[in-house]
C-alpha cells in the first residue's frame, strides 16, 4: 500500500521531521542559535516551540558550550538536535565534535554511546564572504567516529534528519540555504533514510556524474541538457559522504568507466579529492578517462555578487566537462 504523501519544501521537510520525532520520542530536544527566528533557520523549527516549550531551547550565541550541552545530554541518555545557522561557526565546537562526541563510543570500549545530531547550515552566496558560506563538510567527514550526511532533496532532507536522530552515534547532518525552497512529494508518515546509502538519481551509460548536496540537482540538470546531444549521462546523489556507498559508485564506474565529481566544496583536501582517490585506487587501469572534479576554487568566498557569478561551479561548467572528457 503507498503512502499517503503531500508537497512539502525542503526546509519544511526538515520541520515534519523534527516534529514527528519529537512526537515519537520525549528524550529528542532541539537547541540552538535562532531557533525560533526564521532569519537564522529559515522556517525548519516554525511552531516547534509552541508545541513542545520546554524541548526546544533558543541559545545564546557560544557554540562550543551548546555543542558540550548536547554531547553531555545525548551521554546521559537523550537525543539532542544541535543546530548551528551557519556551520562556519561550528568551528568553535570543534572540541566537542571531535575530542568528546566522535571518540566517546571507541573509548568507552562500545559500552556507551552519544546519540547526538549536529546539523550545521551552509549559507552560500548572497554576498555573505568569506566568513559566512563556507562548506566545511570536507572537514567532519576527516573524522573516525562521525557519520556526514548531504541530503539533496525534500524526501531525503526527512529521511534522513529521522536516521540521524535515531542513530546511536553523532551525525553531523549538513544543509544547504539554496536547497530549502525545492518541493517534491514527502510521505506524511514518519519514514527513514538508510544512512550510508546513495542513489541513482538518473541512469546512463557514457559518464558516471557525482552530485553532492545543491550540486546533485545541477548535476542532473547537466545530465537532462547534455541528451540533447547523444551524451548518457548517469546521475549519482552520494546523500552520505561519511560512510560513502561505494557498492553503489563502483557498479556505475564499472559501467561507464568516466566520473565528473561535482561537489559544494573546495578542491584541496575535500570531499571530491576523496572520491577520485578512491575510484583511482580501484579504477585505474580501467578508466576511459581521468577523473574530473568541478569545485569551488581553492579561495575564500567573495562578496561581491559578480565574483560570486564566477566563484560558483554552474550547469555549463559541468556539460563543459563532460564534453571535454568525451572528445566532444
Amino acid at each position: 500500500m503507498s503512502l499517503k504523501t503531500k508537497k512539502l519544501q525542503y526546509s519544511l521537510a526538515i520541520n515534519e521531521a523534527l516534529r514527528q520525532m519529537m512526537e515519537h520520542d520525549d528524550t529528542v530536544f532541539l537547541l540552538g542559535q535562532g531557533v525560533k527566528s526564521p532569519w537564522y533557520v529559515g522556517n525548519t523549527a516554525q511552531g516547534l516551540l509552541d508545541k513542545f516549550p520546554e524541548r526546544v531551547i533558543d541559545t545564546p550565541v557560544s557554540e562550543n558550550a551548546i555543542t558540550g550541552a548536547a554531547v553531555g545530554a545525548a551521554i546521559a541518555g537523550m537525543r539532542p538536535v544541535v543546530v548551528h545557522p551557519r556551520m562556519d561557526f561550528m568551528l568553535y565546537a570543534f572540541d566537542p565534535i571531535i575530542n568528546q562526541a566522535a571518540n566517546w563510543h571507541y573509548m568507552s570500549g562500545g559500552n556507551s554511546t552519544v546519540p547526538v545530531v549536529i546539523w550545521g547550515i551552509i549559507n552560500r552566496g548572497g554576498e555573505q564572504a568569506a566568513q559566512h558560506s563556507q562548506a566545511l563538510h570536507g572537514l567532519f567527514s576527516h573524522i573516525p567516529g562521525l557519520k556526514v550526511v548531504m541530503p539533496s532533496t525534500p524526501y531525503d532532507a526527512k529521511g534522513l534528519m529521522v536516521a540521524a536522530i535515531k542513530d546511536d552515534n553523532p551525525v553531523v547532518f549538513i544543509d544547504d540555504r539554496w536547497l530549502y525552497d525545492i518541493k517534491e512529494e514527502v510521505p506524511e508518515e514518519l519514514y527513514s533514510v538508510p544512512i550510508g546509502k546513495g542513489i541513482i538519481r538518473k541512469p546512463g551509460k557514457d559518464v558516471t556524474l557525482v552530485g553532492i548536496s545543491y550540486m546533485a540537482h545541477i548535476a542532473l540538470k547537466s545530465a537532462i541538457a547534455l541528451e540533447e546531444d547523444g551524451i548518457d549521462v548517469e546521475v549519482i546523489d552520494l546523500r552520505t559522504i561519511k560512510p560513502i556507498d561505494t557498492e553503489l559508485l563502483f557498479k556505475s564506474i564499472k559501467k561507464t568507466r568516466r566520473v565528473v565529481i561535482a561537489d559544494v566544496g573546495w578542491k584541496t583536501c575535500g570531499v571530491a579529492a576523496e572520491l577520485s582517490a578512491l575510484i583511482n585506487e580501484n579504477f585505474f587501469n580501467s578508466l576511459k578517462s581521468q577523473v574530473i572534479r568541478l569545485t569551488l576554487p581553492d579561495a575564500p568566498a567573495p562578496a561581491s555578487r559578480n565574483l560570486e557569478e564566477a566563484y560558483y561551479p554552474k550547469e555549463e561548467n559541468i556539460i563543459l566537462t563532460v564534453k571535454k572528457m568525451l572528445g566532444n
